[in-house]
């Protein structure tokens, strides 16, 4: 139970490619007039700057850098992993394809951890230290949150946001 709220912080790496809406085009999804369905083909994916490379995002609902929920769905290659880290509040993450491990902790550790199958959900409250990595094949998972949201890794080295010029 403790390495599902690990996966919960890969998922929050979503944020930054959730907010990143060009600019002119950003729609309030939590306010809507009309019922709107997302079809998995038709997903706008976007890098992720906030997660290490090779992490993509695609806002369902809501805006992260702001107050209040959103959901946003979050693709990674096969053997990502995404390092040591927590977030400023508490996530809930379904696997929708693929297997995701997570682990609870300060040092990234596959073998002290658990693997998630596509259906699996868990919840990783606030400020929990955790970390999870893919398999051999991609995984797409759901995060649902509230916002604003970040993460700061136990590493600022591991932080891809330190490297950018």
């Amino acid at each position: 139970m403790k390495n599902t709220w690990i996966t919960a912080a890969l998922l929050a790496g979503a944020i930054s490619a959730c907010s990143g809406d060009k600019a002119g085009d950003k729609i309030d999804r939590m306010h809507s007039d009309k019922m709107e369905s997302f079809s998995s083909a038709t997903l706008n994916w976007q890098d992720e700057a906030i997660l290490p490379p090779g992490a993509q995002s695609a806002l369902l609902v809501g805006d992260p850098t702001k107050a209040g929920v959103f959901i946003v769905r979050l693709k990674f290659p096969p053997n990502y992993p995404i390092p040591a880290h927590t977030h400023p509040f508490t996530e809930v993450i379904t696997v929708l394809s693929g297997k995701l491990g997570n682990g609870m902790g300060e040092t990234f550790d596959t073998s002290n951890g658990e693997v998630l199958n596509a259906g699996d959900s868990f919840v990783l409250p606030a400020g929990h230290s955790h970390y999870v990595w893919t398999t051999d094949e991609e995984t797409i998972v759901e995060l649902i949150a509230t916002g604003p949201w970040d993460i700061s890794y136990i590493n600022p080295a591991d932080d891809p946001r330190n490297s950018k010029p």
